[in-house]
Formats: structure tokens, sequence, C-alpha cells
């Protein structure tokens, strides 16, 4: 059994558990062990004991602190010289964090563009860690940042303009939303997240902000400030899902897209997936993690195919959480029945993308009895 400590943290009334690597484990400790750890100062080690019976142990905290993952300092100053920013440009892949599986080009041009002020928008299937890559930008550039999840804003005026207000005592009055206050702060990085989610009136409002010959936002409700200034040095970050797909999307502003430069996320191959997956959970077996990113390969490489049989692949997003259940004992098919089937439609039966789909998992938790799908030659060659 692998070794597991856990720090106990205070919630209102409830004492949680959680390992290095961000996994819960309230439920597997009794209340008066874990309250007892955390009056005292310690952390928890699962241990066996007789008859095989866990048990958790207290232990110094540096326990705990020796199980995390070292996180190297990322906050840097960034040079305003020329060649400074050459230099800092062309180094800056150490700066890309291991769990983001981006390429050292592309990872330069985000940071280029990043630098040089310019709009970014990032683009990829869903799932594929374009958000992840805009937050490790702000990150890396130790600058003021901002997020707006667009596609869960309900009122677009409100979000970034503002709104009025009516107050017995003073009578109306305007108040300024967070993004005008975003927009003014030098040298900030402004995430604009699920841009394509977005009601259109929120474009038309982002339209001035992001056209560099413009770079203003019209305050139509504020009396004597009618325009607000985008301070200098700000950069724009934007996550979009493009494609027929994406049915709760909008097709973007052709005018809009112009005022960003585009850094599309690639879909990682099995072998980058299965070291990503390796890296988030090293304590999960190596063949199954291998299993989770080649299934996700072998339905992203059918659902290109001229005849494909399913209209999408697996995402990252789940084989990450189909590790995270194989982490907390689930087994292969039991993550498979939870994460995957039920994105794929049963309907048509044994014809049906979900039955397609089982198949290809099937391969990897029965005895290779059921070939009536694929051959150990065709796993092969859609793995190379």
């Amino acid at each position: 059994m692998n070794k597991v400590v856990v720090k106990i943290e205070k919630s209102g009334n409830r004492f949680n558990a959680w390992d290095a690597d961000g996994t819960k484990w309230t439920s597997h400790i009794g209340t008066g062990t874990r309250k007892g750890a955390y009056n005292k100062g310690m952390a928890l080690e699962r241990r066996i004991g007789k008859n095989d019976r866990v048990y958790w142990w207290k232990v110094p905290m540096s326990e705990f602190e020796s199980s995390m993952t070292p996180v190297v300092p990322t906050n840097v100053d960034v040079p305003t010289d020329h060649a400074e920013v050459l230099n800092f440009i062309h180094s800056s892949y150490t700066l890309k964090p291991q769990g983001l599986v981006m390429s050292e080009l592309k990872w330069k041009y985000l940071i280029r563009s990043a630098v040089r002020g310019k709009n970014i928008m990032m683009t990829g299937p869903a799932g594929c860690g374009k958000t992840m890559a805009a937050k490790s930008v702000v990150n890396s550039l130790d600058r003021p940042d901002f997020y707006f999840n667009l596609g869960a804003t309900q009122d677009p005026r409100a979000t970034l303009i503002g709104n009025v207000h009516f107050n017995n005592k003073t009578g109306t009055y305007f108040s300024e939303s967070l993004f005008v206050k975003a927009i003014q702060t030098p040298n900030a990085v402004i995430l604009l997240d699920e841009l394509t989610r977005a009601h259109p009136d929120a474009w038309n409002i982002l339209m001035t902000v992001l056209d560099y010959g413009q770079r203003y936002l019209r305050l139509d409700e504020q009396d004597g400030q009618a325009t607000i200034k985008v301070a200098e040095g700000v950069t724009f970050v934007a996550t979009a899902n493009i494609g027929n797909e994406y049915t709760a999307t909008r097709q973007l502003d052709k005018a809009l897209m112009d005022r960003f430069t585009i850094v599309e996320m690639d879909v990682l191959t099995d072998v980058e997936e299965t070291g990503l997956l390796e890296y988030m959970f090293p304590h999960v077996s190596n063949e199954l993690l291998k299993s989770v990113a080649t299934i996700a390969h072998m339905t992203r490489v059918e659902s290109t195919n001229e005849t494909a049989r399913i209209g999408s692949g697996i995402s990252t997003r789940t084989s990450v959480e189909m590790s995270g259940l194989l982490f907390d004992g689930f087994k292969l098919e039991e993550a498979a029945d939870v994460c995957v089937y039920p994105q794929y439609d049963a309907t048509g039966g044994v014809d049906s993308e979900r039955t397609f789909v089982k198949q290809i998992v099937q391969k990897f938790i029965d005895d290779g009895s059921n070939d009536e799908l694929f051959t150990e030659d065709e796993v092969s060659e859609a793995t190379s």
C-alpha cells in the first residue's frame, strides 16, 4: 500500500484531511483522530496493523511537507531592454509548469505575446489545458492579474461596466465593476475565460477595449467620465472553444477575433498524456495510466477519421478525472463507466457510439478474448 500522509485543515466545524496531491481523505479518518491531530499541529500517516487493519498515526508536520512536490518559484521581473527581452523570451521555457504539456515553441510564443502586450486567444478542444496555460502565463510574469469567467456571466454590462444603485440618503449612484478597475491597472494580465460562451453584448463592450487603436471602455451610465482608458502594458488573455461540437458556444465575430493573437493548444499524444498522468498521479500503476492515455488517444484518432464511428474523443480533462478515480481505488472499468460512457450517445444499441467506446475500453480490462472490434496490431497502430 502506498504511503499516504495528510494535513488536517479546519473548515467551520469540520476537520478535513488532504494529502499533498490535493486528494481529500476526510471520510477515511475518524473525526476524533482528525481533530486530535489538528489540535496538536501534527499530520496523519496511513499505516497497516494486524490483520491488515488500516489506522492513522500522528506524525510531525515535516512528514507531510516532505511528501509535497517541490515548487520552484517562477515569479520574475520582466525586463524592458530589447536584448534582455529577447533573452527572457527564449529562456522562458523553464518557467512552464511541469503539469502543463506545451511545446517549447508555443510556450515562447505565448510568453512573447504577453510581454509585448498582445491580446492572446487560447484555442483548442475542451479539456486540453487552455485555462491552465493562460493562468501559467499570469503566474510566470509576476504581474497584477484579474480573472473573469464570461461564460458564467448573466449580465455582461454589470460585469464589464457596473451597476446603477439607489440609496435612500444619497439617491442614485453608479458602482464601477471590477473589470473597470482591472483595465486601469498598469501591466495587468486580464484573463477572459470561456469567451465563446459569452453573450454578444459582452463582445460589443470589449470591441473598443481590445482594439489597439482605441483601447478604451465607454461608461454610458457615469456622468462626467464617458470613457476609461486602458492602462499601459495591459494584456488580455482569452480562452475559446471553437467548433460545431460545442453547442453552448457562439461563433465569434470576425472583427473580435482579429483583435487577438491566436495560440492553439495541441491535443496530447498518448505518450505525452501518459507522462502527464504519471506526473500527476505517481502512486498509480504506470500500466493503468498508460491504458487510460491509450484509450483516450484511440477515441481521438477514431473521431477524426472520414468514417468515424464517434463524434468526439476523450479529453485530457476526462483522462485526469479517470486517473483520480484510479488513485482513489476505483477499477478502470468503473472509472470509464462514470466518466466516459455518459459522454456518448447510447441510441442505436450495438451500433451506438457508447457501445463502440465500451468495446475500446474492454480491450484493456478483459483477457483479450474479445476480438470483435480491434486486433493487437490495430491497437499498436493507433498508439504509434
